[in-house]
């Protein structure tokens, strides 16, 4: 039986190291400790279970008692995935019996996927000939380069922006920062905002966020989705702005990317079943981003 003490330690990687949401920590730990029950029945240490025993638990969990569904199954798996993980870290064992089990595939797609040609149509589409034209068109490009919440667009503030570094620094859930790689396209189209149309909107050189309204203001969430819903309507194309995220994560991942540094893009604290797809790997996102994503080539004139 796994220790209590152990167990607090497990919980303290998540939290600390692998920087997951409490509800995250304790889902995590609930499947833990289900397992725990099925290693006990067993006279077996949860950490000494093998990759056929977690198999035969998973199977278990499906088909007896209140049967769960693959979403459950698939955090179940990453849960022991982590645990193990863990294991290896304390020394407890030298292998992680649950990284060669295949997660189950999710039962519902992400609603509101765009194809790239529909967000080239959709972009187009935005009117140039004023200020508000090329703030909007900066501004859903900047979203879906980097895969961006509205409330990230919101916040973003001046000093978050690296444009010669080709970053910016995005404060997600919880607080969390990230560093996020631009496309060459959302470079260009904030430079040209910052330097064409920005000084036309504020008012007050105090303004430090990024996206301004006329009045020079922050622009807020209902003025973003005003503003995407008026362009939509004329692109002919049904969709909110938060598919632009959605679209972002599924061109990536289309395209090759490895699941896990577009979880990294995206700031997802519970990584969920889509961390038990793939190993972390170590390459730099900034090559995932230009590699894979629509809008992460070189353009002329760079």
């Amino acid at each position: 039986m796994v220790s209590t003490t152990f167990l607090d330690r497990f919980a303290d990687y998540l939290r600390v190291e692998l920087r997951l949401s409490p509800q995250t920590v304790e889902t995590y730990m609930r499947e833990c400790l289900s397992a725990e029950t099925y290693a006990r029945e067993r006279d077996c240490p949860l950490e000494a279970l093998h990759t056929a025993d977690l198999i035969d638990y998973l199977v278990q969990r499906q088909s007896t008692g209140d049967p769960i569904d693959q979403r459950t199954v698939a955090k179940g798996l990453s849960a022991l995935r982590s645990f193990f993980q863990f294991c290896i870290l304390e020394r407890v064992r030298s292998d992680n019996p649950a990284t060669t089990i295949s997660s189950p595939r999710g039962e519902h797609r992400l609603p509101g996927v765009l194809s790239v040609e529909e967000v080239e149509k959709l972009l187009e589409e935005i009117d140039l000939g004023t200020p508000g034209g090329i703030r909007d068109r900066a501004l859903f490009e900047l979203i879906y380069s980097c895969g961006l919440r509205i409330s990230e667009a919101v916040d973003l503030e001046l000093h978050n922006l690296y444009l010669e570094e080709g970053l910016i620094l995005v404060r997600g859930k919880g607080d969390r920062e990230r560093m996020v790689p631009l496309g060459d396209e959302a470079v260009r189209w904030l430079g040209r905002y910052l330097g064409e149309a920005r000084p036309k909107l504020v008012r007050n050189g105090a303004e430090r966020a990024v996206f301004v309204n006329r009045l020079g203001r922050r622009l807020s969430r209902k003025g973003m989705w005003k503003r995407f819903n008026e362009i939509t309507r004329t692109a002919g194309i049904r969709a909110k702005v938060h598919t632009l995220r959605h679209s972002f994560a599924t061109h990536m991942l289309e395209g090759g990317a490895d699941l896990r540094a577009v979880q990294e893009l995206l700031g997802h604290a519970d990584i969920g079943t889509t961390q038990i797809y793939t190993h972390i790997d170590t390459e730099d996102l900034r090559t995932y981003h230009t590699r894979y994503h629509p809008r992460g080539g070189e353009i002329d004139g760079r």
